[in-house]
């Protein structure tokens, strides 16, 4: 016997007219559905697809991390922790200087050579140390193993600020992924190029410097000012304060109406801050951004709650700018643009309305082939693929799925998909009646006997579909994305909404004879 149980033809029901609903934003214009947005209550449905990178336009930028600049740095790191260790163990030397990967260490007196070794073994982790010959120079390197560590950790790093910067600027589903060894992929549906490589490829490498009055023993470097290029002021090469000290930074105005960017630090940096500023009362310090100075004030009193701001003849854009890129952290090495696109939203309307296109001959030439091979039966099916297809454009504006081009493909193939249980189904129905049973028997063995074959055709697909998400980008995952919906949808409406539908109208009818 055919039965359905209450509360499936209720859900049935109810998921429809939700697919339904939540798919309706899509087909209003865009004025409708920012009146929708301001007028309805927040519940209602007013969510819409986004748009990816080749339907909407925007940016497509490739950059490439220079990573010997992260190499470079943790080489003067090493000179600087070679000699301070060397002043505290009172070994002399003549001569200390950064090699490609390393240090080297000519010392005065070869009797030193042990501890001197000891201590350049201490600069890093698996540090390959070797004494040349003459038994007063060491050269000290870092292993492979700790070269590829280090560009893995900066390549990662790099991504991870990226993304949180593109994150900052408010846009929607940006794609953002690795490629090769030392570059990074960005494209970003409805931007602009250049406000990105704007805010993206600035370093934003904040530091507090004091400046060297000559006590630093020789540790200091030149800088220019901002302001001021042809300036220069020699600061102390370690750092007072670091920008992974900064807690928050945000835009506003100082007492003048001047923009400034106001910033709090860290318990750590708080603390650190505060010592600085107490021992150096009167001395002036630098704030460095990105190797140029912002500003040198004096320290006129301790500074010791962790807040402050910062000045540099910014207007409203460049300290908003400013603060976005603090907040979003320093990127661990600069970042160089190897390759821009700009793909502008004609290209992604024609895109669209081909798409369009493709789709509705894709539609009208399956409910004819239905119809005509299936009869009432293929009317029936054709109206379980009408709703299956509200459901996948419901299903990815809940989701806020990015739809690209390959992804309209994935829809067009889940189209032709959906009717492939139906058929499945309706070719035993046929075979059930030839065999001579009765329309209701006929009905029920279709169901029954189809099932297994319709679940491991769809389990298949699917897991192609995840395997593809999982592994793809970009295009590749709107493809995925919308192949997997719709192998969803299209298994739920062939297996419940046309099994309602055929139940309901055989209960009605009482048909003799089934016209498939």
């Amino acid at each position: 016997m055919i039965q359905i149980a209450r509360w499936k033809i209720i859900t049935v029901v109810v998921l429809s007219l939700l697919g339904i609903a939540y798919s309706l934003p899509n087909l209003v214009s865009e004025d409708t559905r920012k009146w929708a947005q301001t007028s309805l209550p927040s519940w209602m449905p007013n969510k819409t697809i986004n748009l990816g990178l080749d339907l909407r336009g925007g940016a497509h930028l490739l950059f490439a991390v220079d990573v010997a600049v992260v190499f470079s740095e943790r080489e003067d790191l090493m000179v600087q922790d070679a000699r301070t260790a060397l002043r505290e163990q009172r070994i002399g030397y003549a001569r200390i200087g950064k090699t490609d990967m390393g240090v080297r260490l000519v010392l005065r007196d070869s009797a030193q050579l042990q501890d001197a070794t000891k201590i350049m073994r201490n600069l890093g982790e698996n540090m390959i140390v070797e004494a040349q010959p003459d038994g007063l120079t060491i050269e000290a390197r870092m292993s492979e193993e700790e070269i590829q560590n280090i560009t893995a950790q900066t390549i990662d790093q790099s991504i991870e600020i990226v993304r949180r910067r593109v994150d900052e600027l408010g846009t929607t589903e940006p794609s953002i992924a690795r490629q090769g060894e030392d570059r990074i992929l960005l494209q970003v549906p409805g931007a602009n190029a250049e406000d990105l490589k704007r805010i993206v490829g600035t370093t934003a490498k904040l530091t507090f410097h004091l400046l060297d009055d000559g006590s630093a023993g020789g540790m200091g470097k030149s800088l220019p000012m901002v302001e001021n290029p042809a300036q220069r002021l020699s600061i102390q090469r370690r750092a007072v304060i670091t920008g992974e000290m900064l807690q928050t930074a945000a835009p506003s105005f100082d007492q003048n109406g001047q923009a400034v960017v106001s910033f709090r630090l860290n318990s750590q940096g708080a603390r650190r801050f505060c010592t600085v500023s107490t021992e150096n009362v009167n001395k002036p310090f630098a704030i460095v951004l990105d190797d140029e100075i912002i500003s040198a004030p004096n320290i006129r009193e301790p500074i010791c709650g962790g807040s402050g701001q910062i000045s540099g003849g910014f207007d409203v854009q460049s300290a908003n700018d400013l603060a976005l890129l603090l907040r979003a952290g320093a990127l661990p090495a600069p970042l160089e643009v190897v390759e821009e696109r700009t793909v502008g939203p004609s290209l992604g309307a024609d895109s669209i309305h081909s798409g369009k296109i493709a789709a509705m001959i894709a539609m009208a030439m399956v409910l004819v082939f239905m119809f005509a091979s299936y009869s009432m039966f293929g009317m029936m099916a054709n109206i379980a693929l009408i709703i299956n297809v509200t459901l996948i454009f419901g299903i990815l504006s809940v989701l806020q799925a990015t739809l690209t081009l390959p992804g309209i493909a994935g829809i067009v193939l889940t189209i032709g998909m959906a009717v492939d249980a139906n058929v499945l189904i309706f070719e035993r129905i046929r075979e059930e009646i030839r065999a001579g049973r009765s329309p209701m028997s006929a009905i029920d063995a279709g169901y029954k006997n189809a099932m297994s074959t319709i679940v491991d055709s769809n389990l298949t697909t699917l897991i192609a579909a995840i395997i593809l998400f999982s592994f793809g980008t970009g295009p590749i995952k709107g493809f995925a994305v919308t192949l997997g919906v719709g192998i969803v949808t299209s298994f739920f409406t062939a297996i419940m909404i046309t099994r309602v539908i055929i139940v309901t109208w055989y209960r009605n009818k009482r048909p003799t004879t089934l016209s498939i």
